[in-house]
């Protein structure tokens, strides 16, 4: 009564496509973000580029002509190569990757108050 041609899976997870999905959707968004530095100053980071594609020294001199602010390139244990720019400048940045090509509108996230 027993069937002896059938196999019993020796491992089995069932989330492990959950964890690929998961992570592969996170890294896909460029997240905006507005840190404060004093009463008035604030800085501008953009983490999540991509970085097969891109060279950040370029976008960096890039933004740093059109928004008409300082910036530079930080490099980060968690989330690798980061541009940071002076001030508030969320929305001048998103608006620059879409018309840039860099990222589509749905990618970024911008975060902040």
């Amino acid at each position: 009564m027993v069937d002896s041609n059938v196999e019993i899976p020796t491992r089995f997870d069932p989330f492990a496509e959950a964890e690929e999905f998961s992570t592969h959707r996170a890294k896909e968004y460029v997240h905006i973000r507005i840190q404060q530095r004093n009463r008035k100053k604030s800085l501008t980071t953009i983490p999540g580029l991509r970085k097969e594609y891109l060279s950040y020294e370029k976008i960096l001199k890039n933004l740093k002509k059109e928004l008409c602010c300082n910036g530079n390139v930080v490099q980060d244990k968690e989330l690798g190569k980061v541009i940071q720019l002076q001030g508030d400048q969320r929305k001048n940045v998103s608006q620059f990757l879409v018309n840039a090509g860099i990222v589509k509108k749905d990618q970024i996230k911008i975060h902040g108050f």
